[in-house]
């Protein structure tokens, strides 16, 4: 299955030697209903261009099926998933990794666990959701997703339905759900009517989270 849709890097230099992290900037978070609250920060990840290249060309991408209606579909993405970053063997996603740590003081209880997402291109998805299973169905926890590659839409909506929170996230940006946001809202990334090249998303949880 091909992933070799359009992309286009930006004009910036990747260089993930230095300064790989943008600033976090004051009023980044939001909160919602409910004990939930989001974090968004526009181009936080500075060596998006050479990490977005090395997972689309190197992840072990896996094309998945379910059942629908009584029948089985394809599922509208391509997905890939680590229990633990450090198998991935790439030191960029270490470094956002030991960043998101730090930053949110979690080192009792960190990030450990990766789920990669390669939306090939504007009729790639994913529906509403929570991250429920574990954790996520009775306690807070922090769920961080770094996107890569071409913007596309990002949907939050408390549960059950509501008024919808619509976040523009694209290549390098980072948002971080927490509090209660797992279990009392869902999100989304609908189709794109629009030409839309591909995006990888790289979803970082905390043990027992899925």
């Amino acid at each position: 299955m091909s992933t070799d849709a359009a992309w286009q890097p930006l004009l910036w230099p990747a260089d993930e030697s230095t300064d790989q992290f943008g600033p976090w900037p004051p009023g980044a978070r939001r909160a919602l209903s409910r004990g939930a609250w989001i974090d968004h920060v526009p181009g936080w990840f500075r060596g998006a261009d050479a990490l977005f290249e090395r997972l689309r060309h190197d992840t072990p991408w896996r094309a998945g099926e379910r059942t629908m209606y009584e029948r089985v579909v394809a599922v509208p993405r391509l997905t890939a998933w680590y229990p633990e970053i450090g198998r991935i063997g790439d030191a960029a996603l270490t470094a956002c990794r030991d960043e998101l740590v730090a930053h949110y003081r979690c080192a009792d209880d960190p990030f450990v666990s990766a789920g990669l997402c390669l939306y090939r291109d504007g009729r790639d998805s994913v529906a509403w959701h929570g991250d429920r299973i574990g954790r996520g169905r009775s306690s807070d926890t922090v769920v961080a997703v770094l996107s890569l590659g071409s913007p596309r839409a990002f949907l939050l909506r408390p549960d059950g339905g509501g008024d919808v929170v619509r976040l523009s996230v694209g290549h390098g940006d980072l948002v971080v759900m927490g509090g209660t946001c797992q279990r009392t809202w869902e999100h989304a990334v609908p189709k794109s009517r629009s030409a839309a090249g591909p995006r990888i998303s790289v979803q970082f949880r905390q043990r027992g989270v899925a």
